[in-house]
């Protein structure tokens, strides 16, 4: 596959997007909760790296799973045995879980996910491969072949 999954490139659009600290949200956190099918939410307090990713799916033509839980990809789309390019990865978490992209692995093998609510803005972290509970690619999609880049991060965009 030569070209960028099409919800990355999406999802690429909205990079150092951020929390809004205290009784004003942000307008574009609101609006992944709307394109989800949640309205009903209207800040950017609630945990939303589930709904940055279901609205980067939806704005692209695949249905999200429309729900608030990063656990809810876990039996979403076609469920891959390994990382591609542009997957969906969902982790376990202290208290419930987290949701991004994979774009990369570090030299020393943790995956860089593209996502949003990491230290509450849309960037790159590295998550550690011990807390991935599932890989999952759109259902109608071809999966991205590629092999995974090797991405230089710092100490301070890792999360344990």
């Amino acid at each position: 596959m030569d070209i960028e999954p099409k919800w990355l490139n999406e999802a690429r659009k909205y990079l150092n997007e951020k929390e809004i600290k205290g009784p004003v949200h942000n307008p574009n956190i609101v609006q992944f909760w709307r394109d989800i099918k949640r309205s009903g939410i209207k800040d950017d307090e609630t945990p939303w790296c589930a709904a940055f990713v279901g609205a980067m799916l939806e704005r692209t033509g695949i249905r999200s799973t429309r729900f608030e839980s990063a656990r809810s990809y876990t039996h979403w789309g076609k469920q891959i045995a390994e990382p591609a390019y542009g997957c969906i990865v969902v982790l376990s978490r202290n208290g419930g879980g987290h949701v991004g992209f994979a774009i990369g692995e570090t030299p020393d093998g943790d995956l860089v996910l593209l996502g949003g609510n990491q230290s509450d803005a849309v960037n790159y972290r590295a998550f550690s491969r011990a807390r991935v509970i599932a890989y999952c690619w759109p259902e109608n999609e071809n999966i991205d072949t590629r092999p995974l880049p090797i991405i230089n991060i710092t100490r301070s965009t890792r999360e344990n």
